[in-house]
């Protein structure tokens, strides 16, 4: 009896004991949460061990001492008040020594205040967009593992699938706060050695914080079914040392001022169309095939083709202004600001002229740089086939993001109908603003302020253009004079003025914009 009942101590208690080293246990993870959640974890898993010991001993002992060939004559008894008792109040004491480390556990995984960085995560089909606060860094987070790995025709790699062209960085000992949201479907931002995975709601912020104890390299992926490559979107953290971070962060502002002078010297310069398309198929690869495929047959009835389509085959202008703007209440992006005008010239190029198109069109960055700034239609590019037309741009639309600190001449700036700046002013509201505010204005209190009936739409002026083109610092409200043209800055705050009850009757012009603060 003595041996059977060692051997089934062992064999409840020995997965536990060597849970730390088990494969396929949770792991302790590189945080403070994260050590809390698997020392839960196992607090339970022990819990759970001792009741099945108990039960099953019992169980046990009751078979083999009270069986019919040992004379035992089962008692009968009903209704007993004792029995009744005790298996009501024990397994209440049981779940109440277990909710109280849980309650412990999830109150400090739900508390990002006092955070020393802020990141904002957005979540797009099928990558990440990260944007640092206070620091004027943001960038996409996409697949990096070859496509000829993802189809078989080479071995795949140590990371496969779990490999970005650019990771997230972080520094180490800090609390970092993640405000997560996404731009089509429901996405989950999941890291398990950091014990984060929250979802990212079109439409609304969750919030989730991390403190990272090691440097190093440490790989999730969406932890939420978003669509058919929904196992092509990883993350990877990289985690470093503070003042390696200092640095990062320094790099960084410097590769930006080096891409913006690259952009811009790429406005006068004319490629070749066979370095158009080698640049364009690359970018074509990294970021649309996954929808439309490698082939450019899409998928029928859910992406469409490129591949002798009205698009790719068309008008260059139309072409034009679905890639650099999307489309409304599809799956298809904007990519004005995810690639240059230089990779969008490229892959332009490079979808009219693969797959049997053969437009002959050779687009420039110039191109794309002119139908960016309304003046699309002043001539078409030199390449262009005779029989293309391409449309002018509406007379409102918005002119090219600069920086509001630039001195601009307000003068030179147009004065806009208070009806164009409020349908402007939603559709900015919409994509900028309605993910912290909501689409109401009434925001999601204490985090983000309402608008509706607010002090700040509702007050001076300046306090509102102020705070819109400048942030605030210590919150989520980011400084969007850098992200916005005086006139979608414009239009924005217009809106706000008016929607929701708010009704100041103030029209705000380009020119306010470009006027405030000089």
């Amino acid at each position: 009896m003595k041996q059977l009942l060692y051997c089934l101590l062992v064999v409840l208690f020995a997965p536990p004991l060597a849970a730390a080293d088990m494969r396929f246990n949770m792991t302790p993870g590189v945080t403070e949460i994260s050590g809390k959640v698997y020392h839960l974890h196992m607090t339970i898993l022990y819990i759970c061990c001792a009741i099945g010991l108990v039960v099953f001993g019992v169980m046990i002992y009751a078979m083999i001492n009270h069986r019919k060939s040992k004379g035992a004559v089962a008692s009968h008894f009903h209704e007993s008040t004792k029995v009744e008792i005790a298996w009501t109040i024990l397994p209440f004491i049981i779940l109440i020594l277990m909710a109280i480390p849980a309650t412990k556990t999830l109150i400090a995984m739900e508390d990002p205040s006092d955070a020393d960085l802020t990141v904002k995560v957005t979540g797009s089909q099928w990558k990440w967009h990260y944007s640092y606060f206070d620091q004027d860094i943001d960038f996409y987070s996409i697949l990096a593992t070859p496509r000829a790995q993802i189809d078989g025709t080479e071995t795949k790699g140590e990371n496969y699938l779990l490999e970005v062209d650019k990771p997230l960085v972080l520094p180490i000992n800090r609390k970092i706060r993640f405000l997560m949201t996404s731009e089509d479907v429901i996405h989950s931002w999941w890291v398990p050695a950091f014990a984060v995975k929250k979802d990212a709601n079109p439409g609304f912020i969750n919030e989730a914080w991390t403190r990272i104890d090691k440097p190093g390299i440490y790989r999730g992926q969406c932890a939420e079914l978003c669509g058919k490559d929904h196992g092509f979107m990883p993350i990877v953290v990289q985690a470093l040392p503070e003042a390696e971070f200092e640095a990062w962060v320094t790099e960084q502002k410097q590769a930006a001022g080096a891409a913006a002078e690259a952009a811009q010297a790429a406005l006068s310069q004319t490629l070749s169309k066979d370095d158009l398309m080698t640049q364009g198929e690359q970018v074509y690869l990294g970021h649309c095939a996954a929808c439309h495929q490698p082939n450019g047959e899409g998928l029928q009835g859910v992406f469409p083709h490129l591949k002798g389509s009205p698009i790719a085959t068309g008008p260059l202008s139309g072409h034009l202004e679905i890639v650099l703007n999307g489309k409304t209440g599809t799956a298809m992006q904007a990519f004005s600001k995810q690639l240059s005008a230089q990779e969008i010239a490229a892959v332009i190029t490079y979808e009219r002229n693969a797959w049997g198109n053969n437009t002959g069109d050779a687009v420039q960055a110039k191109d794309v740089n002119e139908h960016m700034n309304g003046s699309a239609g002043t001539q078409a590019p030199a390449t262009a086939p005779a029989n293309t037309t391409p449309t002018p741009a509406p007379a409102t639309e918005p002119a090219a993001v600069v920086d509001s600190a630039t001195i601009v001449d307000p003068a030179s700036l147009p004065t806009l109908t208070h009806e164009a700046l409020m349908a402007e002013g939603e559709t900015v509201y919409t994509t900028t603003c309605a993910a912290c505010h909501q689409l109401t204005g009434a925001g999601i209190p204490p985090a983000f302020p309402a608008l509706a009936g607010s002090a700040i739409a509702t007050g001076p002026v300046a306090n509102h253009l102020d705070i819109v083109m400048h942030g605030k610092t210590g919150t989520a409200m980011q400084a969007f004079g850098k992200q916005l043209s005086p006139q979608q800055l414009a239009a924005v705050i217009t809106y706000e003025r008016n929607a929701w009850g708010n009704n100041t009757g103030d029209t705000v012009q380009p020119a306010d914009i470009a006027s405030h603060g000089q």
